[in-house]
């Protein structure tokens, strides 16, 4: 029996594409544990964070952004809140494509909020971008660029359409910490490594109140078939 192959070429190109797949990173806050407070009179704090991850391709382009958000919540000293667990404290995940041998920076920083009123309206304003993906053209930021993680986050916002920037809250609120991450999409399939765990403990001092905060978040990957396109 003969075959014709180019009666087959298409269910073989169809098959190509569907076995294609791109990798999803997704940042989720786990916990936050206050050791110390900086408010020592009221024996809590109120806290807020902003979070981002944002992507680069082969070529170091920027490719995407999306942030989220969680807070204003107020916390003792010795508690410990669990940000994965269903409920009012839960922080929601955000997720971004990693590019094909690009890279991700996953960016995070707590706040202690002074002026409750405009946390508040900045949180709400997260809110209705969050994991809302962003294209490069709304992304000033550059390759070559050495950015904290706060500036990170700052820039994914304003990407994102958030007119009242994050850099502007810190005349009355105090930046408690910031953590960031670089993944490497290459490095982590050559190790087969789907799952990474970022502790971090922040700690510093405002005038005679020193505070210390350890806070847990996770970037798990997850493979995502590409569907072909149909014609």
């Amino acid at each position: 029996m003969r075959i014709c192959l180019l009666c087959l070429l298409p269910a073989l190109i169809f098959m190509a594409c569907a076995r294609k797949t791109s990798v999803t990173a997704e940042l989720t806050p786990r916990s936050l544990k206050a050791i110390n407070l900086e408010e020592t009179i009221s024996r809590r704090d109120e806290v807020m964070m902003a979070y981002s991850l944002t992507s680069y391709d082969a070529q170091n382009k920027p490719v995407a952004v999306v942030n989220g958000g969680w807070g204003v919540e107020q916390i003792q000293k010795g508690q410990q809140l669990n940000l994965s667990a269903a409920g009012p404290q839960q922080a929601q995940p955000i997720a971004l494509t990693l590019p094909r041998n690009g890279r991700l920076v996953a960016s995070l920083v707590l706040i202690e909020v002074d002026n409750y009123g405009r946390a508040k309206e900045l949180q709400e304003q997260v809110r209705r971008v969050h994991n809302v993906v962003s294209g490069p053209a709304a992304l000033f930021i550059t390759a070559t660029e050495l950015l904290t993680p706060l500036k990170y986050v700052a820039a994914g916002l304003a990407a994102s359409g958030v007119g009242l920037k994050l850099m502007d809250q810190f005349d009355d609120d105090d930046l408690l910490g910031q953590s960031s991450v670089e993944l490497s999409e290459a490095e982590l399939r050559q190790k087969k490594q789907r799952y990474v765990r970022v502790p971090a403990t922040f700690t510093g001092q405002n005038l005679r109140d020193a505070f210390a905060y350890k806070l847990e978040y996770d970037i798990s990957l997850k493979a995502v078939r590409i569907q072909p396109a149909r014609q």
